[in-house]
Parts: structure tokens; C-alpha cells; sequence
């Protein structure tokens, strides 16, 4: 078991399989990067352990995360499958798995006691839950054996999720920030920019500034370009000032980049 939980973690979504995903994964760990986010869904898992490899830093030095997919969600799945990603990441035991979405196979009967086995049998470290709802929340900590660890979701300065940010504190888990410069539609918000600038920073790491400096909370930018992955890893060094930090807090729109009929929140 690793402790090199870092708040700035690496994404890898939509990374492609092969080089790109690996030389990116070794450049983000040279950078500083010690926390590497990824997924079944992702089909860059092996990659990710290459870019592992290639990097060099120890692997008990780093933090690897992967989800199930929602397909993987019954025992025998959730259990075989993430054997699997084990053994394609190439690391001893997974340090955070999480159940990526509680839709389609997802039956907390079945999935959780799942997850809580992976933890007593050594394949993973730590259970993490990604896009529930506090009721769901509410029904798989109540359900679940060992600790939750750690809770994805969307998270950035159009979208606050202030009653799951309160939630992870209030549980003592981590909120991780997937999708944290909202795709950079923050780079279009005038209240950012004019921060940026008295910064000499751009609008996309004031945003994980912000992130930062909210209690309990993790963001997972994911950069191909290698100037952007240094350049999010440089969002840790602003300092925003508590002016600041409240003109971000009253952006909140509930503005969603990822949303689909199917997704949690719009569950009748």
C-alpha cells in the first residue's frame, strides 16, 4: 500500500492506448505527478503501466487509480475484472478502485460486497465511488465494510458541487475533480481571466488553484500536450486570495460538461 495520495492527480481520459497515453503518463511523473487516474472504459490501462516503466520513479512512490466499468458491476465481474486491470497496470495490488458509475450491472448487493473483498484478498488498497448521488452515497457506506476512500465527480468553478464537497469533509473522504477546467470553457468566464492575468496565469490553473484550496478536494486535470501538463502541475504554486476565492465561489452555474439521460442526477 502506497501513501502517495497526491491533491494534483494526473487524467488519462480519452488518452489513446499506445505512445500517447505512455510517454504521457512518463512525462507527468518526471513533472512531479504522483497520482495517476485512469479506467477500465479508458482501454489505456497496459499503457499507463508502460508509461509507469518508463518513468523514473518507484512504484511504491505513486498512487494508481482505475474504475470498473459499468458493465464489470456484478461479484464475479467486479472481482475477475479488476484482477485484470491489476495485472495490466502492472502494479502488485491497485491502490484506489472505484465503481465508475452506479448505473446499468450496478447492484450495490452485489458490487460492494465485491469491492470489499478486493480490499481483504490484497487486489486493491482502497474503495473509491464515482457519480453518485448523496443517497447513494448514503446507501453504500452504510453498506460497505471498509472505508470509502475517495468520490469523482465532475467538479470546477461552473459546476461546485458544494453539497458533495460537504459531504466528503463531513465523511472524511476525498472528493476527486474529474473534467476540473471544464474542458476549458473556463478559459471564456471574464471573472477568471481578470484573476488569471493578476496572476500571470491562465484561467485553467486558476481553476485548480481554486479546487485546491477547497478542503478535502482533488483535481485530476488530464493534459495530452506536455506544456499543459507542466502548466496545470504550476497551478499548485498560486496563492489566491480569499477575495478571489469567493468571486470564483459565486460563478456557480450547475453547468455540466458530462450529461446524459442515463446519468444519476437525472434519474426520475
Amino acid at each position: 500500500m502506497t501513501d502517495a495520495f497526491d491533491r494534483l492527480g494526473y487524467g488519462t481520459y480519452k488518452l489513446a492506448a499506445g505512445e500517447e497515453c505512455a510517454d504521457g503518463v512518463a512525462h507527468a511523473i518526471d513533472t512531479g505527478y504522483r497520482h495517476v487516474d485512469t479506467a477500465q472504459g479508458y482501454d489505456n490501462e497496459a499503457s499507463v503501466g508502460d508509461g509507469i516503466d518508463r518513468s523514473g520513479v518507484d512504484r511504491e512512490d505513486l498512487f494508481v487509480a482505475t474504475k470498473l466499468s459499468t458493465d464489470n458491476l456484478s461479484y464475479d465481474d467486479a472481482v475477475e475484472t479488476a484482477r485484470a486491470s491489476r495485472d495490466r497496470l502492472g502494479v502488485d495490488s491497485i491502490d484506489l478502485l472505484y465503481v465508475h458509475w452506479p448505473i446499468n450491472s450496478y447492484d450495490p448487493a452485489e458490487t460492494l460486497p465485491a469491492l470489499d473483498d478486493l480490499v481483504d484478498d490484497g487486489v486493491i488498497d482502497r474503495i473509491g465511488l464515482s457519480n453518485f448521488e448523496p443517497d447513494q452515497l448514503d446507501e453504500a457506506i452504510d453498506r460497505l465494510d471498509h472505508d470509502v476512500f475517495a468520490h469523482q465527480v465532475e467538479c470546477h468553478p461552473l459546476l461546485q458541487q458544494e453539497r458533495l464537497r460537504e459531504y466528503a469533509v463531513d465523511d472524511g473522504h476525498w472528493l476527486v475533480a474529474y473534467s476540473p477546467i471544464a474542458r476549458n470553457r473556463v478559459a471564456d468566464v471574464e471573472v477568471l481571466r481578470e484573476i488569471a492575468d493578476a496572476h500571470d496565469a491562465t484561467p485553467a490553473q486558476v481553476s485548480l488553484a481554486w479546487l485546491l484550496s477547497k478542503e478535502r478536494v482533488a483535481p485530476i486535470p488530464k493534459a495530452a500536450d506536455f506544456g499543459h501538463v507542466e502548466d496545470n502541475w504550476a497551478a499548485r504554486e498560486i496563492d489566491l486570495t480569499a477575495d478571489q476565492i469567493a468571486r470564483i465561489d459565486a460563478l456557480d452555474r450547475g453547468e455540466r460538461v458530462v450529461d446524459f439521460e442515463e446519468a444519476p442526477w437525472n434519474a426520475a
